[in-house]
């Protein structure tokens, strides 16, 4: 196998669209579709299946995509160090993050250690919203800063960083939109677009409740791997989606409108590894991220609070 038919049935196995691969891949929809087609003569049967509306792993997609992945990363992981050693860096920290404002905290905290940590290189990826665990245990990831709660048996991490209200993005056509703002029995009266992907039912519920705390039901509408695809269905009027506050900032475009809830718990972020993996490389990071995660709820109070 080529190296870019395999990093370009990654990235498609991730992002499932191919207008977002070939712009990570820095290529033409066309070549990624010659190279996903040159991998599927080579395995010799279909490894996705496309139809206008979206793109889905094959069950041979899927063993592919578990038993290629892991020695892949270890391979890019490897010459990465070999890079960063000829540079005088002699650790390279992989960090996740699962939105834009975790991103930005991410960010804030690995220039902070460009300074104060000049052997420690800091490699930043956005965590697959379809898959919000797969690359840490993979070992893509050495720690990431996400969504709490996480109730996983082989990950552990520290206390919640910051905290966030939640919102309501609705179609700027929809009822709601008149509104100052909605409870959360009002979910039962609109479809919730869920997500698509390998989540835990605890992350799911968190995102895609199935009930109101009075006991209602709440309809759940089409499925999305990613916020840009989520966004799109909510503007045209196909659902709407439970999200941070700060996604009305990072995020604002027309016929999208975003309601805070008066009842709502807010969501608590905090950093995520690998348990027995609190390396002095992810301590280090820890450490500033907590000070980047302090400016980022000084500077924006209303939307990020401290815990």
């Amino acid at each position: 196998m080529e190296h870019d038919e395999i990093e370009c049935f990654l990235l498609l196995a991730e992002e499932l669209h191919f207008g977002r691969t070939a712009d990570r891949m820095r290529l033409s929809r066309a070549r990624v579709s010659q190279l996903v087609q040159r991998l599927e003569r080579r395995v010799g049967a279909p490894l996705f299946v496309r139809t206008s509306r979206r793109v889905a792993l094959t069950s041979l997609g899927r063993q592919l995509r578990t038993d290629l992945e892991p020695p892949y990363r270890a391979v890019e992981a490897a010459l990465a160090h070999a890079a960063a050693t000829a540079r005088g860096i002699d650790t390279v920290l992989h960090v996740g993050f699962s939105n834009a404002l975790t991103g930005e905290i991410v960010m804030k905290a690995a220039e902070a250690l460009r300074s104060t940590h000049p052997g420690l290189a800091v490699e930043i990826c956005e965590v697959p919203m379809s898959d919000p665990y797969g690359q840490l245990r993979s070992g893509a990831f050495d720690i990431q800063l996400q969504e709490f709660p996480v109730r996983e048996d082989d990950l552990g991490g520290g206390p919640a960083l910051l905290a966030e209200e939640r919102v309501l993005a609705v179609c700027s056509g929809h009822p709601f939109s008149a509104r100052d703002a909605v409870s959360l029995e009002d979910l039962a009266d609109v479809p919730l677009l869920t997500i698509e992907g390998e989540v835990p039912d605890y992350w799911l519920e968190q995102r895609v409740p199935t009930h109101t705390p009075g006991g209602r039901p709440i309809a759940r509408g089409p499925a999305v791997t990613n916020m840009q695809e989520a966004l799109t269905l909510v503007a045209g009027g196909r659902g709407a989606l439970l999200a941070a506050a700060h996604t009305a900032t990072y995020h604002a475009r027309p016929g999208v409108v975003y309601l805070p809830f008066v009842d709502a718990e807010p969501v608590g972020y905090g950093l995520v590894w690998r348990a027995g993996n609190g390396s002095r490389a992810v301590q280090a990071f820890a450490a500033a991220a907590r000070d980047a995660a302090r400016e980022v709820a000084q500077g924006d109070p209303r939307a990020a609070l401290p815990v």
